[in-house]
């Protein structure tokens, strides 16, 4: 994915979500719709599944920073302590406690407060693409199971998971006045 239709992309996936969030009622933003894969006895609303968005972006940046700054495991979760690929179920133990950290973090948050951390990540996004080069960008991430695994791919991916996240919320009854293209 070159330059151009990675910031498009990101652009128009954020817009795209922002758009939908918009027409949602107070009610219906904060209406428990989701079971935690952490702990069942918590229920995510439609702004905690947006404030998750800013999680994983960070997280993304993170790991290709950690890529360019030489790190052997960049994905960091994949492989364990010893360099041996970990169990996917180890795995989502560990993503699902990290994201609950997040999600209770900034479960009281109000739509504008998220809307401004979502902003802030995908800030930080567009600030670490200008700093890459078209190369950087189509170097494969190891271990990344994002996309098709490149740089350009993973840090795109943050639109997709928008998509992947509206998705759910739909599937779990959130309220939508406009008809979904996807």
């Amino acid at each position: 994915m070159n330059r151009v239709e990675l910031e498009t992309k990101l652009n128009e996936g954020r817009n795209w979500l922002l758009a939908k969030y918009a027409l949602q009622n107070e009610d219906e933003l904060r209406r428990p719709l989701t079971v935690s894969q952490h702990d069942p006895e918590n229920h995510w609303n439609a702004l905690d599944h947006l404030a998750h968005m800013a999680l994983v972006e960070r997280n993304f940046n993170d790991t290709v920073r950690r890529h360019f700054s030489g790190s052997a495991n960049p994905v960091g979760f994949m492989i364990d302590g010893e360099g041996k690929p970990r169990t996917r179920d180890e795995i989502m133990a560990d993503v699902h406690a990290d994201t609950e950290k997040w999600q209770l973090a900034h479960h009281d948050k109000t739509f504008t407060e998220v809307v401004a951390l979502t902003a802030a990540m995908r800030g930080a996004t567009l600030q670490l693409i200008s700093e890459l080069s078209d190369e950087q960008l189509e170097e494969v991430l190891p271990t990344a199971p994002w996309a098709d695994g490149t740089i350009g791919g993973v840090l795109g991916a943050n639109a997709d998971h928008g998509h992947m996240h509206w998705r759910w919320l739909k599937e779990a009854g959130l309220g939508d006045e406009v008809e979904d293209a996807t």
